[in-house]
């Protein structure tokens, strides 16, 4: 462009020169630019050093990232677009050694499952993942989230064995993973101020804790098909267990056991297991650390024993190791059976961690999620006894019906800020074990691209449809790709502010 020459009508000129922006406001007239230099009124000119589009054309200098992560790759839809998030979101701007394990179905039924196993080791020293996992270097990973490779999360079925030609119907990669892994999983929503909420007294975030072992996960369940005795019967070193559970009459019914550990547990050659009171303490850790109060929620008024042993090991944890800090932070500890636990989230205004049981963690999970707005905004990061192995996640499945429309060449609208903050989250732990700023500051800036895109207007159909109603017309949002390039638009102009 002749900026020497650039003619206008209108009350405000820019352009750009020798990569300055420059902003003029005038009063309306078509006279040549520098005519106005010399007879106009009063100016005001503004002038930045870099324009947008400048700033995307700058060369950027990628980060060296000095220890490698586990990625876990998964299935689906979110497979697609977390090929599209490493292609535009994280190589162009980072030099990363990444172990990778496919952990989509195919694969996971080739090798017998084997891989899943593998992937929970490696992330033993690294973590990330997509909707499945990926590995830091250890100690840090991100997840596709593979999820249970259905539809959203929904476990696999009869249906999928038999679409999939499987060998097996495999149990949730996610149940063995952290299973192996013994971690907390810790969701907090993501918020954008113009996505609304459908609790509107949720004005702070809440973060939930899940247990993210035994109980439901690990049990064994079958299908009594007629009349007997069930016992449940405990053979230890020094004493032997045998309860009377239930006299089957008639065509008989179902039955399951579950359990749990209070702390070491051999499960896994790699693994010390301290389960409930690395539970206990990695809850407190984290109210600590956001200075937000804590409250643990069973149902021990029915499961005395089971959910009381959960009362009991918390209340223990904290008054020998976190009351005190606690006290000086002005925050506190209490439980509170689930039932008042859920009717009191919903009354209050948020700011505090609430520590769940494994399935209570997994359906309040969502309900959170969706009352901030969407499951679709909810970082997920799973955290290991060590302090030191994290494993983070979208909190989503895989987006099956999405999926069948990309499968036929349809155009999608597929929000992937999830599995971004996946990747966010995962290079942050890795930045603060390496001890690299630039590497932080790189995924805290990815985090704001996210959120500033949605801010500014540009976002995917789901979000679209919570701001504009079922009146949301085609021109109100992105497709799938178009939304990742906008994100990565941002980003770009962040990094080099």
């Amino acid at each position: 462009m002749d900026d020497r020459r650039q003619w206008s009508t209108g009350d405000r000129w820019e352009g750009e020169v020798g990569g300055w922006r420059c902003v003029r406001h005038r009063t309306r007239s078509l006279a040549p630019f520098y005519f106005h230099f010399l007879f106009s009124p009063p100016l005001v000119v503004e002038l930045h050093p870099f324009s947008r589009r400048r700033a995307q054309e700058m060369p950027f200098e990628k980060i060296k990232v000095a220890n490698p992560i586990v990625e876990m790759d998964g299935d689906e839809m979110t497979r697609v677009f977390w090929k599209s998030i490493k292609e535009k979101l994280i190589f162009p701007f980072l030099d990363l050694d990444i172990k990778y394990f496919d952990l989509g179905l195919p694969n996971r039924d080739a090798t017998d499952d084997k891989v899943t196993i593998e992937s929970a080791e490696a992330t033993l020293k690294t973590v990330l993942r997509q909707d499945l996992i990926v590995t830091l270097e250890y100690e840090a990973a991100v997840d596709l989230m593979v999820d249970e490779v259905i539809d959203d999360g929904a476990d696999l079925d009869e249906a999928r064995v038999k679409e999939f030609n499987l060998k097996s119907m495999w149990k949730s990669p996610n149940g063995t993973i952290r299973n192996i892994l013994n971690g907390t999983v810790f969701r907090e929503p993501i918020i954008c101020k113009n996505v609304p909420r459908l609790v509107p007294g949720w004005t702070k975030p809440i973060c939930i804790g899940r247990h993210a072992f035994g109980d439901q996960y690990r049990a064994t369940d079958t299908v009594i098909k007629g009349p007997g005795k069930l016992k449940l019967v405990f053979e230890g070193k020094d004493e032997e267990v045998e309860l009377e559970v239930f006299n089957f009459t008639g065509a008989g019914g179902v039955a399951l056991s579950m359990y749990n550990t209070d702390e070491v547990s051999n499960l896994h050659p790699f693994v010390t297991f301290t389960s409930i009171r690395a539970f206990a303490d990695a809850s407190m850790a984290t109210a600590y650390q956001k200075k937000w109060p804590l409250y643990l929620s069973t149902k021990n008024t029915i499961l005395k024993k089971y959910d009381g042993r959960f009362k009991d090991i918390f209340q223990e944890v904290y008054e020998t190791e976190w009351k005190s800090k606690f006290e000086a932070a002005g925050i506190w500890y209490e439980h509170r059976l689930i039932d008042d636990m859920v009717a009191y989230a919903l009354k209050s205004e948020g700011g505090y961690v609430w520590a769940c049981k494994n399935y209570d963690g997994d359906v309040q999970s969502d309900f959170l999620a969706q009352g901030f707005g969407s499951l679709g905004l909810m970082t997920s990061v799973l955290v290991c006894p060590d302090g030191k192995t994290i494993e983070a996640e979208a909190a989503h499945g895989t987006v099956t019906r999405h999926y069948r429309v990309h499968q036929k060449g349809g155009e999608t609208s597929t929000n992937s800020i999830a599995s971004i903050f996946a990747w966010s989250r995962g290079l942050a732990h890795r930045a603060k074990l390496d001890d690299d700023a630039r590497l932080l500051d790189f995924t805290q800036k990815l985090e704001a691209a996210c959120v500033g895109t949605v801010e500014s207007g540009k976002m995917t159909k789901d979000l679209a449809l919570l701001i504009h109603g079922s009146s949301v017309t085609r021109a109100q949002y992105l497709n799938t790709e178009e939304f990742i390039d906008a994100v990565a638009s941002e980003l770009r102009a962040r990094l080099s502010a």
